[in-house]
């Protein structure tokens, strides 16, 4: 019988631009909400980033690159 192996968290962010520092802070406190919530070892939470250009998204009807 293979042992059972805990699911693997992964998180998806999207997001406008930010710094590294921003990101870095960002990735250790969903990690650790993770590890808390749910009892799973930080190895095991990946977190992945996707960054949107203000040119490619919007609110309100506007581009927000345009405000």
């Amino acid at each position: 019988m293979t042992p059972r192996r805990t699911p693997m968290p992964i998180v998806t962010v999207q997001q406008g631009p930010r710094t590294v520092e921003l990101k870095r802070e960002l990735v250790q406190r969903i990690t650790d909400a993770f590890v808390e919530s749910l009892a799973v070892p930080a190895e095991s939470v990946q977190v992945w980033i996707q960054e949107v250009p203000t040119d490619s998204w919007g609110i309100a009807g506007k581009l927000t690159a345009d405000k």
